[in-house]
């Protein structure tokens, strides 16, 4: 018998609104229903985290169950914000995916170190951007999140 899907809220930090939309779109089409919060940089993500401002109630703001962060941003960037989720004892079992426009190895490689999930590169085909969402469907399929 096969196990429900865990009913995650995935947290997208992106601070280009067509690419919001796009991966919002995307997901939706890949089968993915999971409620979604949108952070515009990373200091707006890091404040929700860390339930300041607007964001210190916690049955109104709840913890992601998965971030999918961008790297390039204004103010804090991702690399800044994979770094401190991952150096807090509360949060660093959310698993971060890195969702950037380039493969350059360097890049992959700090991802990684900072303790990343998965990296994955913004194609710029439409039909190559839909596999790769549909293969998150999957992920989410199959995988077991921290509690």
């Amino acid at each position: 018998m096969a196990t429900p899907r865990q009913s995650v809220l995935i947290m997208l930090v992106e601070d280009d609104e067509g690419h919001q939309l796009l991966i919002k779109e995307n997901l939706r089409a890949g089968g993915i229903v999971n409620d979604l919060i949108f952070m515009r940089d990373g200091q707006e993500a890091l404040d929700y985290l860390g339930r300041r401002g607007q964001w210190q109630d916690p049955v109104k703001s709840p913890r992601p169950g998965l971030i999918l962060l961008d790297i390039k941003m204004p103010r804090v960037d991702g690399f800044t914000v994979l770094e401190k989720i991952k150096a807090d004892p509360e949060l660093r079992l959310i698993p971060v995916l890195m969702l950037t426009s380039t493969d350059d190895q360097v890049e992959v490689n700090r991802c990684y170190t900072l303790g990343a999930n998965s990296y994955i590169v913004k194609p710029i085909r439409y039909d190559a951007f839909q596999e790769r969402v549909k293969a998150l469907g999957l992920f989410l399929d199959i995988v077991r999140f921290p509690e």
